[in-house]
């Protein structure tokens, strides 16, 4: 698997992957799919304020991609960034998350981030694992903060300080 930073014409195939996630999982709490020019738009976003972006490739097959983001628009916390990995549907257990981690944290250890947070919805056994593996200390716990599905669904965050 090839691990590079994303470009835009990777939109669609993400979006397709992103889209799964909305329509099967509460790892998302966004309840309509997006189409490729929205995550264009996301891309291109990520690009405009220098947060890493990167896929997970084989051949011409995206398997999954990691991002960091903006964790809060207000300026003090600049040194902070919130992670998200998405791995494609039938392409998880392969190391696939980890490996667009490792990629994404170097990334992230070379810039200005103090604080490296990730949102988890609950239960995620895989995501929390995943995340400790890496260092994160469970930091926060939301209950009933997001409804899909139609049940309510609690919130975790997960941080990681950069020394």
């Amino acid at each position: 698997m090839n691990i590079r930073p994303v470009n835009k014409q990777d939109a669609a195939q993400i979006a397709e992957i992103y889209n799964y996630y909305i329509e099967t999982s509460h790892a998302t709490f966004e309840l309509e799919t997006i189409d490729a020019a929205e995550m264009e738009n996301r891309i291109k976003e990520s690009f405009a304020r220098d947060y890493p972006f990167f896929v997970g490739e084989a051949g011409a097959e995206i398997l999954g991609y990691a991002y960091g983001r903006q964790f809060r628009p207000r300026r003090a916390y600049r040194h902070s960034i919130e992670v998200s990995v998405y791995i494609k549907n039938g392409a998880h257990g392969k190391g696939i998350g980890t490996k667009l981690y490792e990629r994404l944290f170097t990334e992230i250890l070379q810039k200005d981030f103090h604080a490296v947070i990730a949102g988890i919805s609950l239960p995620n056994e895989a995501s929390i694992k995943l995340h400790e593996k890496f260092g994160f200390e469970k930091v926060a716990h939301f209950r009933e903060v997001g409804f899909k599905f139609g049940r309510w669904i609690d919130v975790g965050y997960w941080e990681l300080i950069k020394r």
